[in-house]
């Protein structure tokens, strides 16, 4: 038995030596990639964060004590240290381990994250509800962590929230895990011995004293106190960087090593001693324990992981096993976006691309390699991204802004204020539309579309195939106005690349006639729908037209009035959420032109969608192929059965008349 397996609670950590922990430490970091290995995951990120769960649970008592794990990528060893450790295996599957913390998890979860910035606001309420007790209450002696990365540190959230932390004073600690350096290190021997000085309560103490002390001397009392609180802040801006934070309100100790698991005990454990917020600032080794991580931690942030060489991490048990894939695979819609995105850029200098933190995610890492000076990567503000582009639309410029579609959530308002308001020319690509898997409610992009069909000037669009995604870049850049494209994770259909070439904006096509129904697919749901017309042509005898949209707005309401006329039931198709979706806009253009046809949504059920494999949630939303067989079926049966009752009571309704 491993030393992880006789932890069941992280109170357990107290009784163990600083050998015990690290032997823990790389049993915690063995399992961890042995996992990732089989499900994927966010590896490098949490291989880092070992030490700092360590130290928090050692030095902190949950869940009565409050850890807060910003974004919640980097918190798999606090996962397997809370219970976790025997269902780990299932990370990220249906049904399994979620990838962020979840509270129906664990009562040591304290929030359902997956978004970068939120920690600290989250930390601040937590705070405040606390020192709202009635003095004498057990409860305020209760302690509240919040673990940030560097980049979320960069976040307009984090950053309010730590404005407003620095008028309030509410006591926490807020660990700040730097494995990239995006903060500026103190470096040199002072510095630490300085650092390790103002974690005592003695200097506090001191520091307090000396201020009443200077600052009653007459006559030159203050202005000496002025002079040697100016000379000190010049010094420590000097040589120990930390003016942000402490211009704000926050005690800031830093930098620590952040592997170094007897020093970040001692400065948790006497930072929760001190008045007020204290930020301590930690670098760490993103990929910390796997060699092939620390050298290419961008890769390994959420990995899919090839065989293990186990050596690397001197394992305790057998790795899961590899299951062994096809050897080529069509490519991403993500990859035939930028394809087609360099090749116009290298046409027009007008073009230039922005994305919030996620270059490597939405392929814009290769548009930036190309073309650097007209590359923007703003951090984890998706917020600034969208007004940014507004500001180059206004100088002559063809901004396109790829986001996540979970994360353009973030930016609604600049969308709507800035950039429809103003009508702008802005191509907001939107990737990982639909189901992603494995990330769960926080990742899935289905709220997009419905929040977007109510904005003026916004033209949406989807493509059936990555083709046609093509011609939707050529056609977005075009535009005189602002496009939003939706694309999924998915792979393609695996068709021969071509250039794009420029569409119709609010124009559909028919790709399959039929006299029964019609179905109406947005985005690459129509190949299923085209699959499910040749079921029901042969397997029930009926025969449905079959049209790709590919606008949600302009819809081409003509041609759904035309193809929708005489067909005994109407049948709409999207992967996102139903209220306010596709369907609804099919539905209000049939009642505008009068035709009152049975019509079905079908569309992600209303509530979250929890992680698993793709295939998977689309069968349990019964959108995959079996699905919209059956839910079609089980309307035209309804349909029947109404009509058959109807019949029945007008024969009933005759023999009263007759009698």
């Amino acid at each position: 038995m491993t030393l992880l397996e006789t932890i069941h609670d992280p109170a357990q950590l107290r009784a163990l030596d600083y050998p015990g922990l690290e032997q823990l430490a790389a049993e915690l970091r063995g399992k961890m990639i042995r996992t990732v290995q089989h499900t994927g995951g966010h590896l490098a990120s949490s291989l880092g964060a070992v030490e700092i769960a360590l130290a928090l649970h050692r030095v902190m008592d949950s869940p009565r004590d409050r850890i807060v794990w910003d974004t919640g990528h980097q918190a798999y060893a606090h996962k397997l240290l809370t219970g976790r450790w025997d269902r780990f295996d299932t990370l990220r599957q249906t049904g399994g381990v979620g990838g962020f913390p979840r509270r129906s998890e664990s009562q040591h979860d304290v929030f359902d994250g997956g978004h970068a910035g939120t920690g600290v606001s989250i930390g601040v309420g937590l705070a405040a509800a606390r020192d709202l007790l009635r003095p004498g209450d057990p409860g305020r002696a209760q302690r509240i962590a919040v673990c940030v990365g560097d980049a979320a540190m960069q976040s307009g959230l984090t950053l309010e929230a730590l404005n407003h932390l620095g008028q309030s004073k509410h006591r926490m600690l807020i660990v700040l895990n730097d494995n990239e350096m995006s903060i500026s290190r103190s470096v040199g021997g002072l510095s630490t011995r300085l650092n390790k000085l103002r974690l005592t309560r003695a200097y506090q103490e001191t520091k307090e004293a000396s201020k009443r002390t200077i600052s009653r001397i007459p006559v030159i009392g203050q202005p000496l106190f002025d002079l040697l609180a100016w000379a000190k802040e010049g010094f420590k801006r000097s040589w120990a960087k930390v003016g942000f934070f402490e211009d704000i309100g926050l005690t800031y100790i830093g930098v620590l090593d952040g592997h170094d698991l007897p020093e970040l005990e001692r400065a948790f454990e006497q930072a929760f001693h001190l008045r007020g917020p204290v930020v301590v600032h930690v670098k760490t080794i993103k990929g910390k324990g796997y060699a092939p991580a620390e050298a290419d931690s961008i890769s390994f942030h959420g990995a899919s992981l090839p065989p293990i060489d186990l050596g690397l991490i001197d394992p305790t048990e057998e790795p899961l096993p590899v299951t062994s894939g096809p050897s080529r695979k069509p490519k991403t819609y993500t990859q035939t976006f930028v394809e087609e995105l360099v090749r116009l850029a290298a046409q027009d200098e007008r073009i230039c691309a922005i994305t919030a933190g996620m270059p490597t995610g939405t392929g814009l890492a290769r548009f930036g390699e190309r073309f650097p000076r007209r590359f923007f990567d703003v951090g984890i503000a998706e917020e600034h991204s969208l007004t940014m582009a507004a500001g180059l639309a206004l100088a002559g410029q063809r901004p396109v802004v790829a986001l996540y579609s979970t994360f353009s959530q973030r930016a609604f308002d600049q969308l709507v204020h800035d950039v429809c308001q103003n009508d702008l020319p802005v191509f907001l690509a939107i990737d990982r539309a639909g189901l992603v898997g494995e990330d769960g409610t926080s990742h899935q992009g289905m709220f997009i579309l419905s929040a977007q069909r109510s904005l003026p000037n916004l033209a949406i669009g989807s493509p059936k195939d990555e083709q046609e995604l093509r011609d939707m870049v050529v056609t977005a850049l075009a535009h005189p106005g602002p496009m939003s494209i939706h694309y999924p994770r998915d792979a393609g259909e695996d068709l021969p690349d071509r250039q794009g070439k420029a569409l119709e904006v609010g124009r559909g096509e028919v790709l399959r006639t039929g006299d029964d129904l019609l179905l109406v697919g947005f985005g690459p749901i129509v190949q299923r729908l085209l699959a499910t017309a040749e079921a029901l042509s042969a397997e029930d005898s009926l025969e449905a037209t079959v049209v790709n949209a590919r606008w949600a707005k302009p819809l081409d309401e003509a041609l759904l009035g035309e193809q929708a006329s005489g067909k005994r039931l109407v049948v709409t198709a999207e992967e996102s959420a139903a209220m306010g979706g596709f369907g609804d806009g099919v539905l209000d253009a049939l009642n505008r032109a009068g035709l009152h046809v049975p019509l079905l949504k079908i569309a992600l059920a209303e509530g979250f969608v929890h992680h698993g494999a793709v295939g998977e949630l689309r069968a349990q939303q019964r959108i995959d192929l079996p699905g919209i067989l059956a839910q079609i079926r089980e309307a035209m049966g309804m349909m029947r059965g109404e009509r058959a009752a109807a019949s029945g009571a007008n024969r009933s309704r005759s023999r009263s008349s007759a009698a």
